[in-house]
């Protein structure tokens, strides 16, 4: 499955100003400036607009051997459970950099995966934001940069992916 990238970003006094995602199996390279838009190769993108939650599909990084903890996989696979319900699929190719370029050219309509690193997420971070879309944790700060939990969407999905998130790890508490 030829789903791989080259992910580079720039930041600046903690500040993400420029990220770069190539994806050499399929020559496609996007980029993004803070105030400048989000691009694929030289033409420009916009997260899609997309705003019927069952119509939409999402992609996610699953937890795998060596990864996760028995808790993280029960998170995952109750707010994986959560989103299928209510949406047109969810699909995990492995690769959170591409994953969130395709977000930003409307691909897919969002994007959420936990304990990420910097390195997996920066240059999409900024992406997607200048393709107009919405990036946060899972509580909807600023700080997925921090902590590596990132939710990215559309205007129209975030809060709905969000809310359904919360939805599928509060059951387990019921």
């Amino acid at each position: 499955i030829p789903h791989f990238a080259i992910s580079i970003a720039v930041m600046q006094d903690k500040k993400i100003t420029a990220g770069l995602i190539f994806d050499p199996a399929r020559n496609e390279c996007f980029f993004a400036e803070t105030g400048k838009g989000a691009f694929l190769n030289e033409r420009r993108i916009r997260v899609s607009g997309r705003r019927q939650f069952g119509d939409a599909v999402f992609a996610t990084g699953i937890p795998f051997l060596g990864r996760g903890t028995e808790a993280s996989d029960t998170i995952f696979l109750a707010e994986c459970n959560a989103v299928m319900k209510k949406s047109a699929g969810v699909r995990r190719f492995g690769a959170a950099s591409l994953d969130l370029a395709w977000v930003a050219a409307g691909r897919y309509d969002g994007f959420w995966e936990r304990g990420l690193s910097l390195w997996d997420i920066a240059a999409g971070h900024i992406i997607v934001r200048e393709a107009g879309g919405f990036v946060s944790d899972f509580q909807s700060r600023d700080i997925s940069l921090e902590t590596g939990d990132i939710v990215a969407a559309n205007s129209a999905l975030h809060t709905p992916l969000l809310k359904l998130l919360h939805e599928g790890r509060d059951s387990l508490s019921q």
